[in-house]
């Protein structure tokens, strides 16, 4: 049995109150509160280790540089990823995909491509492809959904053709918690020569992700949903892809040699690392890989679950509670509206209970106007979570609903 008292006990910040009430902390779509161990970290690199990086010969630059290497290698066997070259650190799941936008796509859309994204997708996973489109005149299409929040995976098939060049697919879904059947997209897209890039920032910290076994052609993720820092992601892809593809940014790192002539760019995976990057991000999100690693994917995908069927149970039962993504493959997210009452006060008179949700449009507006709704609750749990939280939760409902009825 899994000791949630010994978990809990590793997060400092679940430790206090708000207007006299314990803290109910289930805003964990949006991000997850980092263990004691990823504080320690980041502040022993900033207390002992603080230096640049690469470019140091002295001890503080070289331990710097070491650890910087060192959870590179922790993330790429995480994800099984083939060599460390693969491995390109980012600001976070944004950025990475930017980067294949403006570099892979830059390099590979032309007039008349194809895209194809879904209809539950974040924005981030929406903007960057409308931009190229339009600078290329290249064309985004869109995989429907149905009212459980599931892809359609027949009009999925039948948008794939040769003028499909890249599928960009949100792993799960941070709106509706839906999980997408990624292996079976990944075969069929690459049938048509399509290039697979899936958006994993929601699952990473849910689902054991091996890169090599989806042979899945981009795989981003941030390290602020992973229990690590905010700041910092990064971007999984084959090495003969990022070989061929320019650089993202100029400047620091990323070169070999300059001469106002011409510039010689580094090797992978520096070609894309211009500039100091958040050296003490790296490191904690590391740490925070390593974190997951001593719990168990596993074991925090059962106790998750366990969590959503509990609150999913007592959400049915609400009077006045209409859940929003009820697909039978979905993890850690129920989002839901609540009659008479907008998600908006709702997340406020919440708040005033302790108990910390999300309300909006959770940067996926095209869900919401899927489900003609200006905006949803959404409560997201893991593994620190309690069922006596998902008590707290519909107990504040309650008040809530009395309040406005």
């Amino acid at each position: 049995m899994m000791n949630i008292e010994k978990i809990r006990g590793d997060f400092p910040v679940l430790h206090q109150e708000l207007y006299g009430k314990p803290l109910v902390y289930l805003d964990n779509a949006a991000t997850t509160q980092k263990p004691q161990c990823v504080i320690d970290t980041v502040r022993h690199y900033y207390e002992k280790d603080n230096s640049n990086i690469h470019r140091g010969v002295h001890a503080l630059s070289e331990r710097a540089t070491a650890a910087y290497e060192a959870s590179r290698e922790t993330i790429r066997a995480f994800f099984n990823a083939k060599s460390s070259k693969e491995v390109i650190f980012t600001r976070g799941t944004t950025e990475s995909i930017n980067l294949i936008a403006s570099s892979w796509g830059g390099a590979n859309i032309g007039k008349g491509d194809e895209i194809l994204i879904t209809h539950m997708e974040h924005h981030s996973n929406i903007v960057p492809w409308q931009m190229l489109c339009e600078r290329t005149g290249a064309v985004l299409k869109v995989i429907p959904m149905n009212d459980a929040g599931e892809l359609d995976m027949d009009a999925f098939a039948s948008l794939l053709s040769e003028r499909t060049k890249l599928l960009g697919v949100v792993h799960m879904s941070n709106a509706l918690g839906s999980i997408n059947p990624i292996e079976t997209m990944i075969q069929q897209a690459h049938v048509v020569g399509a290039k697979v890039l899936v958006d994993g920032a929601q699952a990473a910290a849910h689902i054991a992700v091996d890169v090599q076994a989806l042979d899945v052609d981009f795989y981003v993720t941030s390290a602020h949903k992973m229990y690590g820092p905010t700041g910092v992601g990064v971007l999984i892809a084959k090495q003969a892809l990022l070989e061929a593809m320019p650089p993202y940014q100029g400047g620091g790192d990323m070169i070999l040699m300059v001469t106002f002539e011409k510039t010689q760019y580094n090797d992978l995976p520096h070609k894309f690392e211009a500039g100091t990057p958040n050296i003490a991000g790296v490191i904690g999100f590391g740490e925070a890989i390593k974190y997951i690693q001593s719990i168990g994917l596993h074991a925090i995908a059962e106790r998750e679950k366990t969590l959503l069927d509990y609150a999913s149970k007592q959400a049915q039962a609400f009077e006045g509670l209409k859940q929003i993504g009820t697909a039978k493959e979905k993890a850690c997210v129920l989002s839901f509206v609540l009659d008479g009452v907008h998600p908006h006060d709702l997340g406020t008179i919440l708040d005033r209970e302790a108990v910390a949700i999300r309300a909006g449009h959770h940067c996926a507006m095209p869900v919401m106007q899927f489900y003609k709704v200006p905006a949803t609750a959404r409560a997201s749990f893991s593994i620190y979570n309690t069922e006596a939280e998902v008590d707290a939760l519909f107990a504040a409902l309650a008040k809530a609903r009395d309040m406005f009825a």
